[in-house]
């Protein structure tokens, strides 16, 4: 039976929604935010379309053939070897041996560079242009004035029309725009459906969107362009262009009619988002405290059952938890109820991943690996920043969770006001002691958000000239700048014997979307359950 609204009142007919998620994101993975959208849309039966334009812009782009003279040797290599690769970068086999995964990516990703005209540089995971600049809103709205200059153009005019065809009167086409590799692109659509199609409506949101319209000095530059931007959770604006009242909490998220074997790994990996938000959020310069965002969890109750219905209705290869970081309640939940469905997520290091009974338990629950912010070495340091971690708790649940088998993806941050040499070096020892324990390290240089309350009294310089830029460059109080930084972990932090393993084992450009599929391929346990 078709659901009805809230309100008792049948939901309009005549409104057809389209959800973009547009180029160029990695394609590993089905977007999380337009599926939980399609999802809301589809707990009442509403007509709607979901559409992954930066999986199908992609493929659409390695189908086609190389511009320009004839390839170099590289090129004609990778161009021969792609359909052979493609379908090593879907199956299972293509993970279990780090060489010929590298060779594969990067000769997948060596046609996408090479089919990119001039002035446009294109890779499997960004986007970028010689003259454009994503933070700045005029370059934006050069990108819709001249959409037929985007790379993709051939592929999203020709797919939008078909999907218009017959009710473009009525059409809401709503794009997701979460990363600046995405801006350009999504630009270059807007601009096309304003030229091309008039009546549709074009809705704009997602996380980058959020996170431009939370700065105080926002002026809305693209009025006129978009008709509405929708910061934060898009289901209840969504449901509301049918009349439907959408109030009563959220609905699982849907990734029906997608192309779910057409993604770059070895089985479907689908993004669920248990809550929105950070739990924590006690740390300096954080930038959901400057955009005053809060917590929202869903019940685990609620979580479970949904992630019990995505295994059932498409047997994941694994299940990514998006969460800003998963809250201890919730795992202790998935302990106690999940069936073992792989999955993996961004953590906190708290006292229970210390245990080695509960990070066994872990593991049963499906659990492979956790992504965790150590951050630094440095323990007066992290208490400085309000991190509310102790670095000998992090070391037992670094040994914890090898133990049980789940594998580690440790975050470090050089370059804090707070750091100097001597910090950055006792990050090096520590991370050197507990090496073995470590699976992968992503290696990331401060950037200080705009407006936070914590640059008061730095000296500011802007990293570009764009008005929509979220962070700012400072001239660091200890002379610890991002030149000194990036000659030390170079010289130092890299050359480390002890370290340079680790970073040899890291997923060129998917990195940690890969990581947890190359654990698994070498984890004989995890592998068994990846199967099914």
């Amino acid at each position: 039976m078709r659901a009805r609204s809230f309100t008792g009142r049948a939901p309009r007919e005549d409104v057809l929604v389209i959800l973009i998620n547009p180029p160029v994101v990695k394609p590993s993975e089905p977007p999380a935010g337009p599926a939980a959208l399609s999802g809301a849309l589809t707990a009442f039966g509403l007509r709607h379309t979901l559409l992954d334009a930066n999986l199908e812009a992609l493929l659409w782009l390695l189908q086609g053939s190389v511009p320009g003279p004839v390839p170099d040797t590289w090129t004609r290599r990778a161009l021969l070897h792609l359909p052979a690769n493609l379908a090593l970068l879907r199956d299972w086999r293509g993970y279990t041996h780090i060489a010929r995964y590298r060779k594969a990516v990067s000769e997948v990703n060596r046609v996408i560079e090479r089919s990119a005209p001039a002035g446009t540089r294109l890779s499997l995971a960004d986007y970028g242009h010689d003259r454009l600049v994503p933070v700045k809103s005029d370059d934006l709205l050069r990108a819709a004035r001249h959409p037929e200059e985007n790379v993709f153009y051939p592929y999203f005019s020709a797919r939008i029309r078909g999907l218009l065809e017959g009710g473009a009167g009525h059409s809401v086409i709503g794009l997701s725009l979460n990363y600046l590799s995405q801006a350009l692109c999504a630009f270059s659509i807007i601009g096309f459906l304003r030229l091309s199609c008039p009546g549709v409506r074009i809705v704009l949101g997602g996380g980058l969107i959020t996170s431009w319209m939370s700065n105080p000095a926002w002026d809305n530059p693209f009025e006129g362009l978009v008709d509405r931007l929708v910061p934060g959770p898009g289901e209840e604006y969504v449901l509301s262009l049918f009349g439907v009242d959408a109030r009563n909490g959220a609905s699982c998220p849907s990734f029906d009619n997608l192309p779910l074997d057409l993604y770059l790994a070895p089985g479907p990996v689908l993004p669920y988002a248990a809550s929105r938000g950070c739990y924590w959020r006690r740390c300096s310069f954080c930038p959901e405290k400057t955009e005053g965002r809060t917590c929202s969890p869903r019940p685990s109750g609620r979580v479970i059952a949904d992630l019990r219905l995505l295994a059932a209705r498409h047997n994941p290869a694994l299940i990514h938890l998006v969460d800003d970081a998963v809250s201890p309640a919730l795992m202790r939940a998935l302990t106690a109820s999940m069936p073992g469905t792989p999955w993996y997520g961004f953590a906190r290091i708290t006292a229970e991943l210390a245990d080695p009974d509960f990070c066994r338990s872990l593991r049963a629950s499906g659990c492979v690996m956790l992504k965790l912010g150590v951050e630094s070495g440095d323990q007066g340091l992290l208490d400085a920043l309000g991190k509310g971690i102790d670095l000998a708790t992090a070391a037992r649940a670094l040994a914890a969770l090898k133990r049980a088998g789940i594998g580690t993806y440790v975050y470090l941050l050089f370059g804090t006001p707070q750091e100097d040499l001597p910090s950055a070096r006792k990050t090096l020892a520590f991370v050197a002691g507990v090496s073995s324990l470590i699976d992968f390290l992503n290696l990331a240089v401060f950037n200080l958000p705009v407006n936070c309350e914590e640059a008061r009294g730095l000296g500011l310089r802007a990293f570009y000239d764009g008005d929509l830029s979220l962070y700012t460059d400072f001239a660091h109080p200890h002379g610890w700048g991002r030149r000194e930084i990036r000659a030390f972990l170079t010289g130092e932090f890299k050359a480390h014997p002890a370290i340079r393993p680790i970073l040899l084992r890291q997923p060129p450009l998917f990195t940690s979307n890969h990581a947890p599929l190359l654990h698994m391929a070498h984890t004989p346990a995890s592998t068994i359950n990846a199967a099914g």
